[in-house]
Parts: C-alpha cells; structure tokens; sequence
C-alpha cells in the first residue's frame, strides 16, 4: 500500500469506487510477500503489484468485480498450478496464496486519507481489516490505530483479522554531496530507504541533484548531533559518508562512534583512505573494539568502481546487515490455519 498512497487518494477523491486485493497470507513456496496490494480502479487502471504475473491476472478479475458489485471475500489461489511456477507444481508443492478483495472509495474507507498522511509523515499506523465473519456486514470494516504490531493475518474465535502494519521506513543519511552519493541515493530510495543528504556547501547540496531525497545544508556533525538529541536516531538508521575530506569525516565519524543505537554506519573511500582514516580516529582516542563498528571502504567487494557500481556494492551491504538484524521468530511460517481458510475447506 505504501507504495501506491497517491493512487489510493486518487481514487479515493475521485467519489467512484476501486477495488483492492490484498494478500493476507501463503502456504508453502510462494514467494509473494504479505501485504502486497493491487489497486483496480473504476475504469478498470491497475497499481501496485501482487509480485506473481499470473496471480495478478487472476486477482484483477476479482477486484474489478469487487469495485463493481461491492463484494468483499477472501480468495485461495494455487500459485504453483499456476504457468509461471511449473517447478513447484512437478514437484507437488502446493503454494497457496490469500487474497482478500474488496471495494475502495471514500465510502467503504472513510480514514483512509488519515491513514494516507501518517505514512507519507513516516509515522507509525496499523490498519486491521476484517476479512472474515459470520456477519457479512463486518468484513471489511476497518480499525486504525498507532500501536506497533507484525503484519500478518489474525484469527479470532469468530473472525479473521488481517493487521497490516506501516512502520517508519529505515533511514539512510548520507554526508557529502557528490556523484556517488547521488547514485547511493536513488539506489537505496529503490529499497525504500527514507533518504537525507546533507552537506555544509549549498552549491551541491541541492534537491535536483538528489530528487526524492531530503537535503540538508548544514555541517554534518552539527547536523547529526541535532539528530541524535532530537532522538531521530535508532536501530534502522544507516549513515553512510561519501566525503573523503578529513576536515568533513573525522569530526562527523568521531559523533558517529559515540552514538548507542546505529543500524549501519560505512565511509566511502580507497583502501590508503581507509589506513589514512582509522590512523586519525586512533589518534583521537577510538580503540580497535569501537572502530570495529565502522565499515570501511563501505559496501561489499564485489569489484565496483563507478558511482552506480559502489551504489549497488553499498545497497547490498545495507540489505545484508539489515536481514542480519531480523530473528528466526520474525521469519516463521504460519502453520495454523485461519477461520477463512477452514470455512472454504482448506
């Protein structure tokens, strides 16, 4: 949904109803992830994506007929029977995805637009959607609130509740404004990083060299102790720093070093940079234990030399730490099965 809010308050506006799939939940190898959407509007234009070709297909028949009939139902669909996945299907795996559809307008989802702000602010909301009852008047009513919770699909002793859940997005920062940080920066708005750039100079520090980032023109560690006191700093803030001045890095690495809670932290540079970098921070008091958090040259070595290239070497060093963080918990498979999935026989 996050990434189709403009096209959701479109339609929303628009005082004509769409229709809206959700997967709610998989079985098996299906490699569609939860919460993915697909938005039908009234004449019949298509935004968002349930990742599967053929899934996709069958789901805009039915979010189209939901939009017109105002029907509101939970669908299983085979992923592995399906043309694109003959290897699951020869193999007997059944892959099985649910897909909840219903009608979207200003009338079926009146907080919609509230819900719509707290995401595009990088606030925190959860939206819990019935998409199961005995009483068909509630499927599909709506309950919105700012309490944390994982996404996933809740069943209750008489209904089945989906909770999709809209976190902050990680926080990439990046110091220096130069081509290779104008690369790092698309690449990781790819990855659905809130993106700031900040340089002291405001020739270079501008929005259209950076589009879709934030820019910041102000010094860079003044600028992150100003973050690091407001508390804008946690666990999924990356920083990276693509300036090899000493006079810029070594005052924003040596606040960098000393802060409790930091998901990433990398400076850009060749491998005599690096030795020229970690000889400074030693001789401003960092021992080889703290230093230890800084990864540099940052990004994996994966023979990158242009701006695009490092881009990339960084943007999987980002992903690789960040699904380090995750648990085995956070990643476990459902195995109960829902009041919906039981009540069409599944």
């Amino acid at each position: 949904m996050r990434d189709i809010i403009d096209d959701l308050l479109r339609v929303w506006h628009s005082n004509r109803a769409g229709g809206l799939a959700t997967v709610v939940r998989t079985e098996g190898p299906a490699s569609v992830p939860v919460g993915s959407t697909l938005l039908v509007d009234a004449e019949g234009g298509v935004s968002g994506s349930l990742a599967a070709e053929e899934l996709g297909e069958v789901a805009y028949e039915e979010t189209l007929r939901a939009a017109r009939t105002g029907r509101r139902r939970i669908h299983r669909l085979d992923v592995a029977g399906m043309s694109g996945n003959a290897e699951g299907a020869e193999a007997g795996a059944e892959a099985l995805v649910d897909v909840f559809t219903e009608p979207f307008s200003r009338t079926h989802f009146p907080e919609f637009p509230a819900v719509a702000a707290e995401i595009v602010a990088h606030r925190r909301v959860t939206v819990f959607t019935v998409v199961w009852n005995p009483d068909t008047d509630l499927i599909g009513q709506h309950l919105v609130t700012n309490k944390k919770h994982a996404t996933e699909l809740v069943s209750l002793a008489d209904s089945d509740v989906f909770v999709a859940s809209f976190a902050p997005p990680p926080r990439l920062i990046i110091f220096g404004a130069n081509s290779f940080a104008a690369a790092l920066s698309e690449q990781a708005g790819l990855l659905g990083y809130r993106v700031t750039v900040c340089d002291s100079r405001p020739a270079f520090a501008t929005s259209e060299m950076f589009p879709g980032a934030e820019v910041v023109v102000d010094w860079p560690h003044r600028y992150l102790n100003t973050l690091s006191s407001a508390g804008e700093i946690h666990r999924s803030t990356a920083i990276v720093i693509a300036s090899q001045d000493p006079a810029f890095e070594i005052p924003l690495l040596t606040v960098a070093l000393q802060l409790p809670e930091l998901g990433y932290l990398g400076a850009m540079g060749s491998r005599r940079t690096h030795t020229r970098r970690i000889t400074d921070l030693r001789a401003g008091g960092f021992n080889d234990e703290t230093l230890a958090r800084l990864r540099s040259p940052a990004g994996l070595d994966i023979g990158a030399r242009t701006a695009p290239e490092l881009a990339v070497a960084i943007a999987a060093e980002l992903l690789a730490v960040a699904t380090a963080h995750t648990t085995a918990t956070d990643r476990r498979p459902r195995t109960t099965p829902s009041k919906s999935a039981l009540r069409l026989g599944i």
